[in-house]
Parts: C-alpha cells; sequence; structure tokens
C-alpha cells in the first residue's frame, strides 16, 4: 500500500507532507501555548494540524519501511548506516507528534469556555499552564525529531 505511487517510490513523495506540517504543527501548537489573545484564531489550525500531522508522519513511516524492504534490504556500509540512522527517528517523531497531538487537543478544549464559565478556562488556569507547558515541551520534542528524520534522510540520499 505505501510502496509506488504511479510507479514512482512512494516515500520521496509522501515525506512532504511530514516535513511541511509536523513543523507547521509544532510552530502553531506552541502559539496557541504561548499567545493566550490568538487562541480563538488559533485553534481551528490546531485542530485541523492535530489530525494531519500524525496522519503525515504514519505514511511517512510506512512508505520509508515499504522502500526500505522493497530497494535497501541488503544495504551494507556507509549507505546502510546512513538508512538505519535515518529509520531510527522515525518512531520517537511518531512518538512525540500523537503526545503533541494529545496535549494540543486537550489545550484547546480546556481554553474554549463554557457556556458557564464565559471568559474563563474550562479546567482553571493551573490546568491550562500545565497543558500549555507540556504542548510547549511536547512541541520542542516534536520539532528536534522531525529536524533530525529530514536531517538524516537527506545525508542518506545526498551523501552529504
Amino acid at each position: 500500500m505505501f510502496d509506488q505511487i504511479l510507479g514512482l517510490p512512494a516515500h520521496p513523495l509522501i515525506i512532504h507532507f511530514a516535513v511541511v506540517l509536523t513543523p507547521l504543527f509544532v510552530a502553531v501548537a506552541a502559539g496557541y501555548a504561548l499567545l493566550p489573545r490568538w487562541r480563538p484564531y488559533l485553534a481551528w489550525a490546531v485542530v485541523l494540524l492535530a489530525l494531519a500531522a500524525p496522519a503525515a508522519v504514519y505514511t511517512a513511516k510506512e512508505s520509508g519501511e515499504s522502500l526500505k524492504a522493497a530497494r535497501f534490504a541488503t544495504a551494507e556500509g556507509e549507505l546502510g548506516a546512513r538508512i538505519t540512522t535515518h529509520q531510527s527517528f522515525a518512531n520517537p517523531l511518531l512518538l512525540s507528534v500523537l503526545g503533541l497531538t494529545a496535549v494540543a487537543l486537550l489545550l484547546v478544549f480546556a481554553t474554549r469556555p463554557s457556556r458557564e464559565s464565559v471568559g474563563r478556562d474550562r479546567f482553571g488556569r493551573a490546568v491550562t499552564l500545565a497543558l500549555s507547558g507540556l504542548t510547549l515541551a511536547l512541541a520542542a520534542v516534536a520539532g528536534y525529531y522531525v529536524f533530525q528524520a529530514g536531517d538524516s534522510g537527506a545525508r542518506a540520499v545526498w551523501g552529504v
């Protein structure tokens, strides 16, 4: 399923979604956590990116595994080491993006005013601050892993 698109290897085509959507999700989630006045404008973007970024990362991971099995299963030496390094960032990236998704969506829910508490957070300031801090931490982790995955993939392909 994740092997080819129109006869071309799927991974080089699919990774661009993860490379664009994940940093965008990291930035928007961090902005949502840090800028309370912008939350009404950013909430929709956080929710959409929370759905799209993990899907893109998962698809990139699966297509990478298919590409490796189909074309690089016997790769050894420097190329094999570069592919292994690149592949080692896939699971941490996926897990960090999933964690960011869960926490960012909780933060959006927690900061949406309810009918009973117009102008206040649903669960109180302490919960909002904790979720904001966790969102920032997971955004940093996801940002680190998307950079490492992209950089190591580029080095594997271009031999830099």
